[in-house]
């Protein structure tokens, strides 16, 4: 089983167009996007800021998501998963991802926020600019860092997959 990629960082920074481009560079190639999962609630859905509601439903997610990561990585496909991650999902994804490589993306808030205004949107501006403000915040132990302001896609590309193919 190839080891699973975690990319996360704030809204707007790369995770799902980079995410997927890097997945359909490989051979076999999937990409899981917590979100979507997390979305399969049609009923009762709550984000994960919504009280200890939104909590349980957030680390539902995770959860779910690592037992689709390792279902694919033991089929033999390359793995990117794209979450923002908070401490408490970093936990997650270290017990039931045991090996994974956690990249955290950044961009200048001004390129998040243009990147933000050319795409559908599901955050309020409120949500989107306090997700922001959490994320430079936090302190999370992540493997790698990479800021994607000035980089490209075939770039960004370019240079998770060195990043992954070192781990």
């Amino acid at each position: 089983m190839r080891v699973p990629l975690v990319l996360t960082g704030p809204p707007a920074v790369g995770k799902t167009t980079a995410g997927r481009a890097l997945a359909a560079s490989r051979r076999q190639g999937a990409y899981v996007d917590v979100d979507d999962i997390r979305h399969l609630v049609v009923a009762g859905h709550a984000a994960p800021w919504h009280g200890p509601e939104g909590i349980r439903q957030q680390l539902l997610g995770v959860r779910n998501a690592c037992l689709l990561a390792r279902q694919l990585g033991a089929a033999g496909f390359s793995t990117v998963v794209a979450d923002v991650v908070t401490a408490r999902t970093l936990a997650v994804y270290r017990e039931l991802l045991p090996g994974c490589l956690v990249l955290r993306l950044r961009v200048s808030p001004e390129e998040a926020r243009r990147r933000a205004a050319t795409r559908p949107m599901h955050l309020t501006p409120a949500e989107f600019e306090r997700l922001h403000a959490e994320d430079a915040a936090t302190r999370l132990d992540v493997d790698m860092e990479l800021d994607a302001t000035d980089l490209p896609l075939r770039r960004l590309v370019e240079e998770l997959a060195a990043m992954w193919s070192a781990r």
